[in-house]
This record gives C-alpha cells, sequence and structure tokens, in this order.
C-alpha cells in the first residue's frame, strides 16, 4: 500500500488573527508527531504546488477569488466574515492547499499512489460558491472532485465529511448534481445551522445528499450505528470511482469547538470502512483532507491513527 502525504511548513504562514482557533500549531504539533511515528517515512512525499486559479472557479465564482487575492493583498484581517481571518499570504497559502489535494488526486488517479491524506491549511468545507465563511477560504474537497471528473475521468465521487461542523459549502455545491455523493455527519443543530437529515439534494440531485445529525455527546456507539444501518448501504448503492474524505477531527471528545464524544480509535474505525469502500468501488482510491480539529495535543492522535491505517490498507 502506497499512501502520499503532502505537507509544506509554507501552509504554516496562513495567520489567521491572535486568539483564532484555526493556528499554525495544529501543522507543527501534528508533523512533529507524525515524525517520531515507525512508519512515517514509509509515506510518499507529495509536493504541494499552488493550483491555477481556473480550478477554483470550477466551484467559486470569480468574484470570490478575485475578493480573496486583493483582500490579502490589501493587508485586511479577515475576508467576507470575520471568522475567515487572512494576512497577506492567505491567497497563496490556499492556493497551495488546493493545488496539494490536486497533486493526490493526479497520484491516485495514475496509480501510482493508492490513497493519500494532505495535513494542510487553511480548510475548505464552510467555502460557498460566492463567500468565505467558517475558517475557509476556497472548498478544497469540491474542488478535488471536480479535478478527479474534468482532468481524469471519475464521473462518481462520493466526499464523506466527519467533521463536526456540517459541509455546508461541499453539500451546496452539488446538491443537484446526481455524480457526487455527499455524505456527512456532524453536531446539529450547531454551526452553520445546515444538515438536517431532511436536506437530501434538490432536483436532478435529489437523494445524492445524505445527512446524519447527531446530538451533542453523541458517540462512538452511535456513530457506527449511523455507518452500518445507513451510511455504507448508501455509498454502495452509489459505487463510487473515488472517495474522498473530509477530514475534521473536532468530533473528538477533547475537541474545545464542540460537544461530540468520539475516541481516537474511531477515526481508525471510520478510516477502515473507507477503506473497504475504496477497494470495493474505486480501485481503492482515495483522498483524505484536513478540515478542523482545534486540540493541539488530541489531533496530532487522531492524524497518526487515520495516516497510519492508509499506509497499512484494509
Amino acid at each position: 500500500m502506497t499512501t502520499g502525504f503532502v505537507y509544506d511548513e509554507r501552509f504554516l504562514a496562513h495567520d489567521a488573527g491572535p486568539h483564532h482557533p484555526e493556528r499554525r500549531e495544529r501543522l507543527e504539533s501534528t508533523i512533529d508527531h507524525l515524525r517520531r511515528e515507525a512508519w512515517f517515512d514509509g509515506l510518499r512525499a507529495v509536493p504541494a504546488s499552488p493550483c491555477d486559479p481556473s480550478w477554483l472557479e470550477t466551484v467559486h465564482d470569480r468574484e470570490l477569488v478575485d475578493r480573496a487575492r486583493e483582500s490579502c493583498r490589501r493587508g485586511l484581517p479577515y475576508l467576507d466574515v470575520a471568522d475567515v481571518g487572512i494576512c497577506p499570504d492567505s491567497y497563496d497559502i490556499a492556493l497551495l492547499a488546493a493545488g496539494g489535494a490536486l497533486a493526490l488526486a493526479d497520484g491516485v488517479a495514475s496509480a501510482e499512489i493508492d490513497n493519500g491524506f494532505s495535513l494542510s491549511r487553511p480548510p475548505g468545507h464552510h467555502a460557498e460558491r460566492n463567500v468565505a465563511l467558517g475558517f475557509c477560504l476556497f472548498n478544497n474537497v469540491a474542488i478535488t472532485a471536480r479535478y478527479l471528473q474534468r482532468e481524469h475521468g471519475l464521473d462518481k465521487i462520493l466526499i464523506l465529511d466527519w467533521d463536526v461542523h456540517h459541509g455546508n459549502g461541499t453539500q451546496h455545491t452539488f446538491e443537484s448534481d446526481p455524480s457526487v455523493l455527499f455524505v456527512s455527519t456532524h453536531q446539529y443543530p450547531y454551526y452553520p445551522g445546515t444538515g438536517a437529515a431532511s436536506e437530501d439534494g434538490e432536483g436532478r440531485g435529489r437523494g445524492a445528499t445524505l445527512n446524519c445529525p447527531m446530538p451533542a455527546g453523541a458517540g462512538d456507539h452511535d456513530y457506527e450505528r449511523a455507518f452500518m444501518e445507513r451510511i455504507l448501504p448508501k455509498i454502495d448503492a452509489f459505487a463510487p470511482q473515488a472517495v474522498i474524505i473530509s477530514a475534521g477531527f473536532d468530533a473528538h471528545a477533547e475537541d474545545p469547538l464542540a460537544h461530540v464524544m468520539l475516541s481516537t480509535g474511531f477515526f481508525a474505525w471510520m478510516t477502515e470502512r473507507m477503506l473497504e469502500v475504496a477497494e470495493r468501488h474505486a480501485e481503492g482510491r482515495l483522498i483524505s483532507i484536513l478540515e478542523g480539529g482545534y486540540n493541539t495535543d488530541v489531533l496530532p492522535l487522531c492524524v497518526a491513527a487515520h495516516l497510519e491505517l492508509l499506509s497499512r490498507g484494509s
């Protein structure tokens, strides 16, 4: 099993502002921990380079792309809303984060790697077509899905979002598109307020969105039941040609930003289920991209559990 790994120290240059939870220490603590793992040197380093802005425009309006570039150039403190803190480097780093995900897409589509994980920031799943939201400038997973379809001819894409916050931007990008199955587990009601079980897509895309909202206090058993009874049957019926994970680790019991109570080991359990899905339907093609996770002691453990299992296979 060959697992690609994207990390670039330039990701640390994105500065969302003092006391912001989406801070460089998330990645610093994680990469320090990973480098001490015996299996880490067996990963294949995948270099990140900035993506062409035209790929951003497959899911975002040019107005947002231009506004992000100019807001950073002018040194504004945030983009669109106060929780999307930015600095002069943030636009370039967001292009780099998207580009790292596309490099993984090239790798899995060409079978140079079996799967891959991007340890990157800023995250992306809250970014809407024409507005940045929730710490996110551009929607990395959505851009990657469109890239797999248009550059590599993989038509049916699964996006599983296990971040504790609903991936509103991803859902809204694809809710009318039957070629992308969007599945989300998330605390509800909670930020951003979307993700009710009744939200199942629109028009031709009805049925290609599956939301599994979880109450505060939900734990491993609640998530396992949702996977076994709802998520895995839905995915198997869809039979994706590639799997993308919006890998937020803020549903952990010790994360400060929410109230779901998952264990570290359960992230490995979900990873194993997705590896099995990828083997059954997608010739092993799986791409995972970091979203949330804000306890800098716990995030490294969760990422390590996830990444070690990716490197071992199902």
